[in-house]
Parts: structure tokens; sequence; C-alpha cells
């Protein structure tokens, strides 16, 4: 809950942050001056630019978690039995070894979300956030491809 509350905070400020850009950047525009309407229109696209990549993250929360709750659901979520810091991240090496699991799932299953999402909590739990990212963009599509 309490990283919920911290995406919509940090949400609420780069929204704000965005807005007063825009503003700043429409003032520039109607100054009139060449390099006014200059900056003015690079400044708009920063704003654009940064609503889009907020809208974009927050749906792939959105998504991946509807994903997790469905495969916690089906009981398909990977055992919970890794060793973790005391901050709750798993030991890397204990991660590692639940690794091949994973990758083998989807190797068996390459059209599986289910198998996807598992990789990309396995990415996760190693450290990989790119490639976590990737697996689960993955499943997502996956999921909402008809079959």
């Amino acid at each position: 809950m309490k990283g919920k509350i911290a995406v919509v905070v940090m949400a609420v400020l780069l929204v704000f942050y965005l807005v007063s850009v825009g503003v700043r950047a429409v003032l520039f525009i109607q100054s009139g001056e060449p390099i006014g309407i200059a900056i003015g229109l690079a400044l708009l696209i920063l704003p654009l630019i940064g609503f889009w990549a907020l809208a974009r993250e927050v749906v792939f929360g959105i998504r991946s978690e509807r994903l997790m709750r469905e495969l916690e659901r089906l009981g398909g979520l990977p055992a919970a039995d890794v060793a973790v810091r005391p901050s709750g991240r798993p030991y890397r090496d204990a991660a590692d070894e639940q690794f091949p699991t994973a990758q083998a799932g989807v190797e068996a299953e390459p059209e599986n979300w289910h198998a996807w999402l598992r990789l990309g909590l396995a990415y996760d739990a190693a450290g990989d956030r790119k490639r976590a990212r990737g697996a689960i963009r993955t499943a997502i599509s996956l999921e909402r491809t008809p079959k």
C-alpha cells in the first residue's frame, strides 16, 4: 500500500511540474519574440513527452498488478521460499537459483502469459529490472491477445 501512495504522490508532483513547465512554455510563445517562441515550443514538447511517459508507466503498473492478482488467484505464483534481506529484497544467489525454472517455463510455452510473468518476477528478484519489465510487458501483450 505504501508503494501505491508513493506512486500517487510522485505522479501528482510530476503533473504539477509538467503543468508549470507548460504554462511557462505558453508564456514564452505569447511573447512574440522568435527566440521566445523557439524556447516555448521546446518547453511545450517536454511536458507532452512527460505526460506520455507517466501515462505509459501508470498503465503498465495497473496491467501488471492485474496479472499478478490473476496469477495468484490461479495459484501460479512462484513459491516465496527465497531467502530475503531484512529489507524484503531477495538475496541474488537465492533468486538466481529459481531463474532456470522460470526460463524453462517460457521455453516450453512461449505463448503462455503465466510463464512470461513468472520469468519477469525471476528477473526482478535477480535485480535485472530491464529484462523484468520486458518479460512482464510480453505477458501483458500475450494476455491481451485474443486466442
